[in-house]
């Protein structure tokens, strides 16, 4: 499992299930997160700035809790459920388990 190419993935589905919740102001959040680098919104393409994409995963997902609370959490861990079931423990953002 190429792990570089999971955590892309993550993102994203964080970012479109948060975008279902309150809409494109998703994506401007996501641009606040350091470390990651919304390419292009419309085209739904993310990049990681940084060697450590756990970190900025959980950056994230903090980023939707801090403005709309827990059940932004949730609703980002669900929505990576199957992503995540992949990987092994050591390589899951502390977020997402």
């Amino acid at each position: 499992m190429n792990y570089s190419i999971q955590f892309p993935k993550i993102a994203l589905r964080i970012i479109r299930e948060q975008e279902l919740i309150i809409g494109p102001l998703a994506w401007n959040e996501a641009r606040k997160v350091s470390g990651l680098q919304i390419i292009n919104s419309e085209k739904e393409e993310v990049s990681f700035q940084n060697d450590d994409p756990k970190n900025t995963i959980d950056k994230l997902v903090f980023q939707y809790e801090r403005i709309f609370g827990r059940a932004s959490h949730i609703a980002c861990r669900n929505a990576v459920q199957d992503l995540v079931a992949e990987m092994s423990p050591d390589e899951i953002p502390s977020s997402l388990k």
